[in-house]
């Protein structure tokens, strides 16, 4: 199947061809359902960084003078080209990094259709230019970008990254992660068939330490946006340091969930908890801290732990499965690590634990857990576990929950629930993260993304993910 799909996964991707990579190095991507290897890729190292970003700055100019309308046109291919093959691009994804193959296709392979649309739509509107007194202000490329990306949603982020600065005028040199790496090459081959000029973009996969890293620092990037964990994070940023180059960061979060009392808790709790499994917990946003009132707080956790029954945990190609395994083995081992941690420091635990789920001895899998009674300051409501954990946090009063709401160093999203919508959205104009949901709203790619303190710096997607990838000049008349 992935050799149908991943027809160039020992080649890298630069210049508008396919490449042998420098050395002989691979990164071998493993089946996290059945702990088999799928497919090796190559290992890029500096040199093979190096031929990409120098494929990337000489393909600039050109694509940058492109008229917006026509780097539309090949963006709204590109949009049509993923619409195309977004079954074959779910089942990878699913297979590749495990996501049940029903969400794959609704939010993994279908979310990037709708991002690379945006961006095509948005360039028939935008104004790169303004009048401001006696200056014309305009907006210009920032020139080569270099995209690291996340194994968790690998299609989505990638797209979001790469169709942003493409319509601003941008080239890109892309690092995705080695975890999941397969569907860049589909995207690199949809790429070549919407007609983007040789050069434009560029794939280079390795590791962060390696390829990562001679990308984040390279003197011929103009731009690098990751998207990773705050730890990777702070790494890239003093990186790209010594040549000053514009650093967009989307990282850790841990998003509270707060129900005030008198929210729908039926729903609310339903909602909040599907919300921390979605991808077997592996989201940024995942609300995995539930503040409830703490006269309420039992009834909250009887209905989590009710809520948490329904969540099948198996083989994402599987009929029924909600809960697929989490990417690899050393992310199993850490979930499963911070279970045993919020045990030993004295939360209640009310559903799942660490102990592998019955039948499931093969496979990256972890318990969907759930945490009741759990102090704000404990480990597993401080730190960003990336796996299906839910922590529940009695509160006092709306004071004390937004204290412990925002008493965490992550500011990446949130939500708020009550009868009373102008009361919420008041708490959320508390709440010092990028973004909230009210009552469950929806998600919206047009609006920014992005996150306060270790959360990042920088907004993807909409206008303001399109302005990262801009510099501004004055020209006085």
């Amino acid at each position: 199947m992935t050799a149908a799909l991943v027809r160039h996964s020992d080649a890298l991707f630069v210049g508008g061809s396919w490449v042998p990579p420098s050395g002989p190095g691979v990164l071998e991507v493993v089946n996290p359902t059945t702990e088999e290897v799928l497919a090796a890729v190559p290992a890029g190292a500096a040199a093979d960084i190096d031929r990409a970003v120098a494929a990337a700055r000489a393909a600039f100019p050109g694509w940058a003078a492109t008229p917006a309308p026509d780097r539309a046109a090949i963006l709204g291919r590109v949009s049509a080209g993923l619409a195309e093959r977004k079954d074959e691009l779910a089942r990878l994804i699913a297979t590749e990094m495990g996501t049940p193959l029903r969400l794959a296709s609704t939010v993994q392979a279908a979310l990037p259709i709708t991002v690379a649309a945006s961006y095509a739509e948005l360039l028939g509107s935008y104004q790169f230019d303004e009048q401001i007194g006696n200056s014309l202000v305009t907006r210009e490329p920032i020139g080569v970008v270099g995209a690291i990306t996340p194994w968790n949603y690998p299609l989505h982020q990638v797209v979001t990254k790469v169709a942003a600065a493409l319509a601003a005028g941008c080239t890109v040199v892309l690092k995705p992660s080695e975890v999941a790496p397969l569907s860049g090459y589909v995207l690199a081959e949809i790429m070549v068939a919407a007609g983007l000029p040789a050069g434009v973009f560029n794939l280079v996969t390795g590791t962060g330490p390696v390829a990562g890293e001679a990308l984040a620092g390279h003197p011929d990037v103009d731009m690098v946006s990751f998207t990773g964990s705050t730890r990777a994070g702070r790494r890239v940023s003093a990186v790209a340091a010594a040549t000053v180059k514009r650093v967009a960061l989307e990282l850790g979060g841990k998003s509270a969930n707060l129900l005030l009392p008198d929210a729908d808790l039926a729903k609310a709790v339903k909602v909040g908890l599907a919300n921390c499994f979605i991808n077997a917990g592996q989201t940024c946003t995942a609300w995995t801290r539930m503040l409830v009132p703490a006269g309420r707080h039992d009834e909250v956790v009887s209905l989590a732990v009710a809520a948490a029954a329904g969540y099948t945990v198996g083989d994402p190609l599987a009929e029924g499965t909600r809960v697929g395994p989490l990417a690899f083995a050393g992310q199993r081992d850490r979930v499963r690590g911070y279970i045993a941690r919020g045990v030993a420091e004295g939360a209640t635990l009310a559903a799942g634990g660490a102990e592998p789920p019955d039948g499931l001895d093969r496979g990256y899998f972890v318990r969907p857990t759930v945490f009741a009674g759990v102090r704000p300051d404990a480990t597993i409501a401080q730190e960003e576990i990336f796996g299906p954990v839910l922590s529940i946090i009695p509160y006092a009063d709306v004071d004390e929950a937004v204290e412990i709401a925002n008493g965490t160093p992550f500011g990446l999203a949130g939500a708020v629930w009550s009868a009373d919508q102008d009361a919420a959205v008041a708490v959320a104009r508390r709440l010092r993260t990028g973004q909230v949901d009210v009552n469950g709203g929806r998600f919206n790619p047009l609006a920014p993304f992005g996150g306060y303190k270790q959360s990042g710096n920088g907004r993807e997607l909409g206008r303001y993910g399109l302005e990262e990838f801009l510099e501004v000049k004055a020209i006085q008349l």
